[in-house]
């Protein structure tokens, strides 16, 4: 069988099974079984495939394991990460939130910057990268995440790997910024998840009983570690706003703004420490 029968067959196999986005998944299956980026696709269309692998990896996504955990690695910013089961797939507004803060990492001469609640690094990583003057530490406390977060980090030599909960923070030198994309789903409501977010780690989507658990900890216990003039960048839920900035305001953040992603829903806190 040759590539552009197989992603037929992918798309009908799968629009068949009620799956969404079947032409999609299809053809980054399709795509990743011969090697190929998804651009590459028609020039390599009447090329053969191994079928049994496609049938194999169509069979997982017909099951409800996300695209990206199957594929094993997924697209973000200007990198590719590694994923799988135990950390959080990387998404397209949260790279909005690193735009801003490399943006503003950009400034200092050499910042400091923490990832926190890193996850698979996408955050951390991509800042680093971006910035070689910058020294990053991402923070995480899972094990699972940790091998992805690892594996990703290997070739950037400005990042620091700290195996820590946040709860508790560790000795680091102060930072010009904090970014994060803390668990923000009320703890009553993952079960009402999509059946492919389930399969992601409950450790990096549960944020409590109102979904505000860690914004608190950010807020309360990593301000100390932010040098004064140094800016935060936190992901949030859609309606957690205005309750994140009352939080940030009650510990003496500053310049709070609530910024929108690209869907126009409200994502992303910014606030400075001005002492």
């Amino acid at each position: 069988m040759i590539l552009s029968e197989a992603f037929n067959y992918g798309v009908y196999f799968l629009s068949c099974n009620g799956i969404d986005e079947a032409e999609f998944k299809s053809l980054c299956l399709v795509c990743h079984c011969a090697g190929i980026k998804n651009s590459e696709y028609e020039t390599h269309k009447n090329d053969g495939i191994i079928m049994k692998k496609f049938a194999d990896l169509l069979w997982r996504v017909k099951n409800g394991e996300p695209l990206q955990y199957v594929i094993g690695k997924w697209d973000f910013y200007e990198s590719e990460f590694y994923v799988g089961k135990g950390v959080l797939i990387p998404r397209p507004e949260t790279e909005e939130l690193t735009e801003l803060a490399i943006k503003k990492a950009k400034m200092p001469a050499h910042p400091v910057v923490f990832d926190l609640c890193s996850g698979s690094g996408c955050i951390g990583i991509s800042i680093a990268k971006a910035v070689p003057s910058a020294v990053v530490y991402c923070v995480e406390k899972s094990a699972d995440a940790m091998f992805y977060l690892l594996k990703n980090a290997e070739i950037t030599e400005n990042v620091k790997i700290i195996s820590a909960d946040i709860n508790i923070p560790p000795e680091l030198p102060a930072a010009d910024i904090i970014v994060s994309n803390p668990p923000y789903i009320k703890t009553e409501d993952l079960k009402s998840l999509q059946a492919e977010v389930l399969h992601e780690p409950a450790l990096a989507l549960d944020g409590g009983a109102d979904g505000l658990e860690f914004y608190r900890v950010i807020a309360e216990k990593w301000k100390s570690k932010l040098k004064p003039g140094g800016f935060l960048f936190l992901e949030t839920g859609e309606d957690q706003g205005t309750c994140v900035s009352e939080i940030l305001a009650a510990q003496g953040f500053a310049d709070i703004e609530i910024i929108k992603d690209l869907y126009g829903n409200n994502r992303i806190i910014r606030a400075c420490k001005i002492n």
